[in-house]
């Protein structure tokens, strides 16, 4: 990683967006606890609309959701069919 990106408050690092909720909570000290799908889930609901599109970033979060119940329908060691 260069030494610009390390900066706190650089475009790799911290982008604006990453600070938007109101709580000032960073998603990422919510969702470094879950596992991938749900924290996909959570992040794009967090997020939701920061970047322009509130609706996809809801999809997105439910198809993340999806996965997640297939993967514990599934049963541990099984793998998911993903449509990306």
């Amino acid at each position: 990683m260069y030494e610009s990106d390390m900066q706190r408050g650089g475009p790799v690092i911290n982008p604006a967006h990453y600070n938007a909720h109101p709580s000032g909570v960073e998603c990422i000290d919510i969702v470094k606890h879950m596992n991938f799908c749900c924290g996909n889930a959570v992040k794009y609901i967090w997020r939701a609309g920061d970047k322009g599109n509130y609706v996809q970033d809801l999809r997105k979060a439910i198809n993340y959701l999806e996965y997640e119940i297939e993967r514990y329908q599934n049963g541990p060691g099984k793998s998911v069919q993903t449509t990306e």
